[in-house]
């Protein structure tokens, strides 16, 4: 056991410090702090545009390398690039951040009472190296009265997060009845499949 955690401990260590995390997103940064890795967070802003005729699943993996090609130039050849992006998928739309106060409750709106679909599409990238994947989750939400949307929107103001809900504030708590795929995937970065491609660099 003790040369099983020594090889483990050493394995973490060796990604200290090298890992830049291309992301504002603070449930990213929790993540991956909470799965034991040190990084550093520098993001370059990107117009997040992707062809009309696209496949609506494989966007999020799209503009996740879009985001890649903008910032590799953050990185050195001893470090490690992380990019993502999540979207929520409902009836064939993307309901990506909302915009405002009305565009967030018409989102909760609709997905209210409805199973939706989560998507992140996530890029690492050294400047040897690129591998790129995608991981889909569903969400079974429960109805939400005008009062309850509101009140949240209010209190947890959620216009950094796609879909205009966090799974980890009141919404998941109280209202998501089951969920199918990784939990972490529906924070926005699927840390099942990131760990292996991470171990792979």
């Amino acid at each position: 056991m003790w040369i099983t955690f020594s090889l483990f401990a050493n394995h973490m260590k060796a990604f200290q410090h090298k890992i830049v995390l291309a992301s504002k997103s603070p449930r990213r940064s929790e993540l991956l702090t909470k799965s034991g890795f040190l990084f550093d967070v520098k993001s370059m802003d990107v117009e997040e545009i992707y062809p009309a005729t696209m496949n609506i699943l494989e966007v999020p993996e799209f503009l996740a390398n879009l985001k890649a090609e903008a910032n590799i130039s953050l990185i050195n050849e001893d470090q490690i690039l992380i990019t993502a992006d999540t979207v929520v998928i409902f009836d064939n739309r993307i309901f990506g951040k909302p915009k405002d106060n009305h565009d967030a409750v018409e989102m909760l709106k609709a997905l209210s009472a409805n199973m939706h679909t989560v998507v992140s599409g996530v890029s690492v990238r050294s400047l040897q190296k690129s591998v790129s994947f995608s991981d889909i989750s569903t969400v079974h939400l429960a109805a939400l009265t005008d009062q309850e949307i509101n009140y949240y929107v209010d209190k947890y103001q959620p216009y950094d997060k796609a879909g205009s809900y966090a799974i980890q504030e009141w919404i998941g708590l109280c209202k998501i009845q089951k969920i199918q795929g990784s939990y972490s995937n529906i924070m926005g970065m699927p840390m099942q499949k990131l760990y292996p491609v991470l171990q792979s660099f």
